[in-house]
């Protein structure tokens, strides 16, 4: 019996409309292709070739998407296609220690301080714009449309964990984002619609400052991925629950929220960063599997004098 078609590695899409993955030809390198109308996304480009210039694409605070090339495809003046590299989203593989999430956390906080910093509101920093470079993880990487398959799509993509091979986290989709001027500090803008259709401003239609609304995306992303899933992350929701308040002028500025982070995060005992995250709802016979597996990686990473925080070591 012959193969079906979506037996082979090309017969499978990526999800998203404007989306489609390729394959540099000079070097082989894995490249997401993203097609941007100007006429309705007109500061994007601009953007992100700013936050991959130099000298802020040298900065290590810099969690922005790199630019690779602009394609400008014949006879659509209005159309520009951005050659980017090929991400993945920052949940996988699972986080296995709170050390991993609370690395993950101090990435997303750094990288909106550092767009605020340069006076840059994304606007939707929502858990779909936060990705991962796979690089570290994936010494093969993996195929564009299932992280969990090899490129030819014959068999699983191997991963390192990320204790042993620390990442960077990495913002995209600046197609909403601002960037203002000193002495329009501080904006007031009519709300634009992000992919989270929780924020309180954007629900009142109501002008408001987009400096805060970055504040409760990125509190919402930790809410949703780390304090409704797992147990034991009460010693960050005081924090969490300040940044989602209701009234958008009550919430701490980014300044305010890397501060108390790492006040929070110098708290922390070595035991508890390298504790499992543990599922709130988790099979118990999944759970002891899960925790001597635990036990045995953790040993591991203790006698190779490994940071439980991994960036933090780099």
């Amino acid at each position: 019996m012959g193969n079906f078609g979506v037996d082979y590695e090309d017969a499978r899409i990526l999800g998203r409309a404007p989306i489609m993955d390729a394959t540099r030809i000079s070097d082989g390198e894995l490249v997401v292709l993203k097609k941007i109308d100007k006429s309705v996304h007109p500061y994007e480009e601009e953007l992100t070739r700013y936050l991959g210039s130099v000298p802020l694409a040298l900065e290590p605070q810099n969690h922005c998407i790199p630019l690779l090339e602009v394609l400008h495809p014949p006879n659509e003046p209005d159309v520009i296609i951005l050659v980017l590299p090929l991400l993945l989203p920052f949940y996988e593989p699972r986080f296995r220690t709170f050390g991993e999430a609370i690395d993950f956390m101090q990435q997303a906080f750094e990288g909106i301080k550092f767009l605020h910093d340069h006076l840059i509101a994304h606007r939707d920093c929502m858990f779909m714009n936060i990705m991962m470079d796979p690089k570290p993880l994936y010494p093969n990487m993996f195929h564009p449309v299932d992280p969990h398959k090899s490129r030819d799509w014959k068999g699983g993509a191997k991963h390192y964990s990320r204790m042993t091979h620390p990442t960077k986290y990495i913002l995209i989709d600046f197609g909403i984002s601002r960037r203002y001027r000193p002495e329009d500090m501080p904006p007031l803008e009519a709300p634009i619609w992000s992919a989270d259709r929780t924020v309180p401003e954007n629900i009142k239609e109501e002008r408001c400052n987009p400096f805060p609304t970055d504040i409760y995306l990125i509190a919402n992303v930790i809410r949703l991925y780390f304090l409704n899933l797992y147990d034991g992350f009460d010693f960050i929701s005081p924090l969490i629950t300040d940044m989602m308040q209701d009234d958008a002028e009550k919430r701490p500025t980014i300044d305010v929220v890397t501060a108390r982070f790492d006040q929070i995060v110098g708290n922390l005992s070595k035991w508890k960063l390298r504790a499992r995250l543990k599922k709130r709802i988790e099979w118990s016979v999944a759970g002891l599997f899960r925790s001597g597996a635990h036990i045995i990686r953790t040993t591991s990473y203790m006698l190779r004098g490994l940071d439980p925080i991994p960036t933090r070591r780099t």
